[in-house]
C-alpha cells in the first residue's frame, strides 16, 4: 500500500478502485454519528459534541482525499462491518 494513494491497485483492473460496500458502510456510519451529535445539540443545546464530530469529520476526509482513503479511520471501520461480504469493486477516478 502506497502512502499518497487514492484507491487501491488491483491486477485485475487497469484503474485504481475502491470497495464500494466499504465506501457506503463508513458512510452510514458517519451519517448515524452526525445524526446523534446534531440532535444532541438540537435538543440539549449542548454543541461541544457536535463541534468534535466536525473537527473529526474534517480530519477523515482530509486523510481520504489528500493521503490514502484506506488509512481514514472511519473507512477502516467500515471495511470491518463488511469484511465477509463480497467485494463491489468501482474506480476510484471517477
Amino acid at each position: 500500500m502506497t502512502l499518497f494513494q487514492f484507491g487501491q491497485t488491483r491486477p485485475e483492473f487497469a484503474v485504481p478502485v475502491l470497495n464500494e460496500r466499504a465506501v457506503r458502510a463508513s458512510a452510514g456510519i458517519l451519517f448515524v454519528v452526525a445524526l446523534i451529535t446534531f440532535m444532541h445539540a438540537f435538543l440539549l443545546g449542548n454543541f461541544q459534541p457536535t463541534r468534535v464530530f466536525v473537527v473529526a469529520f474534517v480530519i477523515e476526509l482530509a486523510v481520504r482525499l489528500f493521503v490514502n482513503p484506506q488509512l481514514a479511520p472511519v473507512y477502516m471501520l467500515g471495511q470491518w462491518v463488511v469484511r465477509h461480504q463480497q467485494p463491489e469493486w468501482v474506480g476510484a477516478p471517477q
